[in-house]
């Protein structure tokens, strides 16, 4: 368990990372999540992440309260990406220790976190996924080998 104290964002996070741009329509949003299968994007203005946008996000343009007319298919396909996204968004940089991006994941019920440097470009995502392989590697424990029957001492108890 010490070894995974030790581990590092850059070591563990995906460096090939989608992105979308805010002026992006909720209509090709969702074909990016058909396509991709992400449940979130990064959203960079002139290579500067500006904000995190969500399925969560795409879907809200179309609840509304119960007494008000349901929203139109159309017009609300057409709703930009910067309307609905994030812009409070919660990131990390590269030398960041795995522990502290387990705090902030489990404090804010994330799913995925954006890698940036220190000019708020993207450089990766690092996902729960990534924080569970390095757990089970690091905590991986070898079975005691076994003593052959012949050499062990047995107790018997009375």
């Amino acid at each position: 368990m010490y070894e995974f104290l030790q581990e590092t964002v850059a070591s563990n996070m995906t460096r090939s990372v989608r992105s979308v741009a805010p002026e992006m329509t909720v209509g090709d949003l969702y074909r990016l999540f058909a396509k991709d299968d992400y449940d979130a994007y990064p959203v960079l203005r002139d290579d500067v992440v500006v904000g995190f946008v969500t399925k969560l996000d795409a879907l809200k343009v179309f609840a509304c309260p119960i007494d008000h007319m349901l929203p139109r298919y159309d017009d609300r396909m057409g709703t930009t990406v910067d309307e609905i996204m994030s812009s409070d968004v919660i990131a990390v940089e590269p030398d960041t220790n795995l522990q502290r991006v387990l705090q902030l994941m489990v404090a804010h019920r994330l799913k995925s976190l954006p890698v940036i440097d220190k000019y708020r470009h993207l450089v990766g995502i690092i996902a729960r996924e990534d924080v569970m392989r390095a757990l089970a590697r690091c905590t991986k424990r070898r079975a005691p080998s076994l003593v052959p029957c012949e050499t062990a001492r047995c107790l018997r108890l009375v």
